[in-house]
């Protein structure tokens, strides 16, 4: 059995590695620990059935996502019809096939350390900022 060691790392979400941008929010990611991390920004209007279907070219939602509510509100609807919103404070295991939108006008902020690998996705990228990708999603 391999052992993975942990090593001392510290990062911030004010200057993410890569930011992936989409319609009416993007996805700010960290690579720390091995893993990477991301904080999800959805902003008033954004449903996914709108703004990342299209690119994602799914009936659902395919990420699976363990996310920690930060503000804002959000709806999600499972494929199996479970409805229910999550808001700060809350964590949410989300299996993949779903949809989410934000409630209300208060953009929706959630750090998700299970999804964010290749949630919204880039095919290419856009300038870097800071020295760090910067992408245009396509799903």
């Amino acid at each position: 059995m391999s052992v993975h060691e942990q090593r001392t790392e510290h990062k911030t979400f004010t200057m993410p590695d890569e930011i992936r941008e989409f319609p009416n929010g993007k996805a700010e990611i960290l690579a720390v620990g091995g893993v990477e991390v991301g904080r999800l920004v959805f902003r008033p209007g954004w449903r996914w059935s709108n703004d990342v279907q299209p690119l994602a070219k799914t009936s659902s939602c395919e990420a699976p996502h363990f996310q920690y509510h930060v503000s804002g509100r959000l709806g999600i609807r499972m494929d199996d019809g479970t409805e229910f919103v999550d808001g700060p404070g809350d964590v949410t295991s989300l299996p993949k096939g779903h949809d989410a939108w934000v409630i209300g006008d208060e953009p929706v902020v959630v750090v998700d350390w299970f999804g964010a690998t290749n949630y919204a996705k880039a095919l290419h990228s856009k300038t870097a900022l800071h020295g760090r990708k910067t992408h245009a999603s396509v799903g």
